[in-house]
């Protein structure tokens, strides 16, 4: 075959466990993965791991030396019924040979977690080895039944040296010139990704006709470099709490970062603004009661202005938050109080505390003992307002700032 036309990704792509680089904590002497890999003893897993970081590469590799029935199948190429025609030849060839036949899914998250279902019995009954790979987080994305039944190996997303690695081993086979600062840009660029790094690196030798290749000719092939996160996938959740975290955490520097992450990735500005106003509750509460007055002041700004003229002002609270004095009272308070809402949800309301806006509901006893506060010294008297049967609870203990100590005089806990 003509190497020329093989991809510099597939042709670099490493044919041993020995040639993978960056992974081992799953591929060194004695780690489980290598030892099913070199026994060819399997039980089904699935590879989790970001782009260019060996899940095909190592599936690759097991078809290569398994003598197993081994099955290429993609989720995106095919659907759950060309799957189940797979399982059903499998489950065949298993009773009338005693074959097990591994069954490789790329892409398994494709499959909804209605079709997931079909891979249970087989699994189970040993007709199939599962083998999957996904870039998103099987927690979310693999039914609990399926999830039970398998193991989940995580690979780690390429250092940079990693990806060097790999890129000399192309210097190398090809013989090219290339100044290091040229290929540590390479590196940069691919943030990770190995088969990134290849593209870009075939891109490179394949237009660039100086004896060295410089850094300056690197330059004429690199894009901006796009801000890696997922809007539906689990780096959104990552980064939205790493956000809130520093925000909660005082560190209104990492506070900024983060929100720069997600507003240059293109986060939308609203759903920023809701969760600074929830942080603005939920982490500052009383000990900074305008803090919820200027996160909803920024929200009507961000649906007033949108992007980008609104992001100075999501900075703006963002740092206000980050240095304020904080307090979860009213978070732990409501918190409380809305498990005995659910404990006690079908307490009746004493007749002191009822209106009564009818004869027969006064004649009822509604309204009966009722003290107006504002008759009273302090315009307060005290009367119980939990329900008969309960005992009176204290959610929040008043006092810790400054506006509640006159409350705190009239208040019998």
């Amino acid at each position: 075959m003509n190497e020329n036309l093989i991809p510099l990704a597939e042709l670099m792509r490493p044919e041993t466990l020995n040639d993978i680089v960056g992974q081992n904590h799953l591929l060194s002497q004695g780690k489980t993965l290598r030892n099913m890999i070199e026994n060819d003893r399997y039980g089904s897993f699935v590879l989790w791991g970001p782009p260019g970081s060996g899940k095909t590469t190592i599936a690759k590799i097991i078809r290569k030396n398994t003598k197993h029935n081994f099955i290429w199948f993609s989720a995106v190429q095919s659907g759950i019924k060309e799957a189940k025609k797979i399982m059903q030849q499998a489950e065949y060839l298993f009773k009338t040979n005693n074959i097990s036949t591994i069954l490789f899914v790329d892409e398994i998250h494709r499959f909804n977690k209605a079709q997931q279902d079909a891979f249970l019995p087989y699994v189970e009954s040993g007709y199939i080895i599962l083998i999957g790979a996904t870039t998103e987080n099987p927690s979310f994305e693999i039914i609990p039944a399926l999830l039970s039944r398998i193991q989940v190996y995580l690979l780690k997303k390429l250092n940079d040296k990693d990806v060097k690695t790999l890129l000399k081993r192309a210097v190398d086979r090809f013989q090219i010139k290339i100044n290091e600062d040229a290929l540590e840009s390479i590196v940069l660029q691919a943030d990770g990704d190995a088969r990134k790094a290849f593209n870009l690196f075939e891109i490179v030798i394949k237009n660039v006709r100086n004896k060295v290749i410089e850094i300056q000719d690197i330059k004429k092939f690199l894009s901006d470099k796009p801000i890696f996160y997922d809007k539906n996938g689990e780096e959104h959740y990552n980064i939205i709490s790493a956000f809130h975290k520093s925000v909660r955490g005082s560190d209104s520097q990492a506070a900024l970062y983060w929100l720069a992450r997600m507003l240059e990735a293109g986060e939308n500005p609203k759903y920023l603004a809701r969760r600074l106003i929830r942080i603005a509750s939920e982490d500052i509460g009383l000990a900074d009661p305008n803090a919820i007055v200027l996160a909803t002041s920024v929200m009507q700004t961000v649906n007033f202005v949108g992007m980008p003229e609104c992001e100075l002002a999501l900075a703006e609270l963002t740092v206000y938050l980050a240095t304020a004095p904080k307090s979860n009272s009213i978070y732990i308070a409501y918190k409380n109080a809305k498990a005995d809402a659910h404990n006690y949800s079908s307490l009746p309301v004493p007749y002191h505390i009822r209106n009564a806006p009818t004869k027969l509901m006064k004649n009822l006893g509604y309204s009966d003992n009722y003290k107006y506060d504002h008759d009273y010294e302090n315009h307060y008297y005290y009367q119980k307002y939990f329900p008969d049967k309960m005992n009176e609870k204290e959610y929040y203990t008043p006092g810790k700032f400054g506006f509640e100590k006159e409350i705190e005089k009239r208040i019998k806990w």
